[in-house]
């Protein structure tokens, strides 16, 4: 494949879909219990659920190496590809984007395009996805960078926690946000914008806060033909119930995928979190004019 598209690893892409695409995916770290470990490697969601239940455990988080990226790079071009695209979380989330530009820096910046998806999860994932089957079906690597820019400007990220302690402690939403939060014993929707973690709105039960969810992915996807993705952190039981709510409720799914977030980002989102990631496909080009006189006689 001449173009190579490249992940890390809180995308959370479908394992299957990604072998079959052939996406190389380049792992974050997580701290937890004195021990560093390369996220789904080394440290599973399992392992920071646990973590961050258990009273005065901390887990933090840390970007990959640039010789990380350096060598999935090279790896990438030894196996064939002339040129690459690496598709990442949020830069305004991690330093993950500014990793994976001073390898490309050192790779070469006309052989490696950077993308900042503004986003996470599966909000990465799907401009993953979408910027692999286009090279796949032999774009090249200008269309390829393009596609996933675009796919990840057409998704929206939701999601509901049970807490915004871990967000706060990580630096991803306000002090004051929290606070308030906690205070008031409210459960947050909260949804990423411009790639920053911010409320939506506040609600009393988790519940509520489930079923607001809910509504805010029916209303976005309206009559639009949809992908969504379900992720959770140690609440299967919780994400099932969004499940079938939304496979009752959206019209036009596409396709569903379900998985617990990894260590990376299950740290700072903590036990109990439920989230939904939109990706509407792209809107269909007007007809001329003509044409559209033409099939109305």
């Amino acid at each position: 494949m001449p173009v190579a598209v490249l992940a890390d690893s809180t995308a959370y892409l479908p394992r299957a879909l990604a072998d079959e695409l052939g996406v190389r995916v380049v792992p974050l770290y997580v701290v937890l219990a004195g021990r560093s470990g390369r996220e789904g490697e080394d440290v599973s969601s399992e392992d920071v659920a646990k973590a961050l239940s258990t009273r005065g455990q901390r887990v933090s988080t840390s970007r990959p190496t640039p010789g990380d990226f350096v060598a999935a790079y090279r790896a990438a071009l030894d196996g064939g590809a002339d040129r690459i695209v690496s598709v990442h979380l949020s830069a305004e989330l991690s330093g993950t984007w500014d990793a994976a530009r001073v390898a490309a820096s050192q790779v070469g910046e006309h052989i490696v395009s950077v993308v900042d998806s503004r986003s996470a999860a599966m909000g990465t994932g799907f401009a993953v996805l979408e910027a692999a089957r286009a090279a796949a079906g032999g774009a090249d690597g200008d269309t390829v960078q393009r596609i996933a820019v675009d796919a990840a400007a057409r998704t929206r990220t939701l999601f509901v926690v049970d807490t915004l302690e871990h967000l706060r402690r990580g630096g991803r939403i306000g002090s004051a946000a929290a606070v308030l939060g906690s205070a008031l014993a409210v459960k947050p929707v909260l949804h990423v914008v411009d790639g920053r973690v911010v409320p939506l709105e506040k609600v009393r039960t988790s519940a509520r806060a489930l079923a607001r969810l809910v509504q805010h992915v029916v209303e976005h996807a309206g009559e639009r033909e949809v992908r969504l993705a379900v992720h959770h952190l140690a609440a299967a039981e919780r994400a099932d119930r969004l499940v079938a709510e939304l496979r009752a409720r959206v019209p036009r799914l596409r396709e569903l995928h379900v998985s617990e977030l990894g260590a990376a980002i299950g740290a700072h989102v903590g036990p109990g979190a439920v989230g939904v990631v939109v990706s509407t496909g792209p809107e269909p080009a007007e007809p001329p004019a003509g044409d559209a006189d033409e099939s109305a006689g």
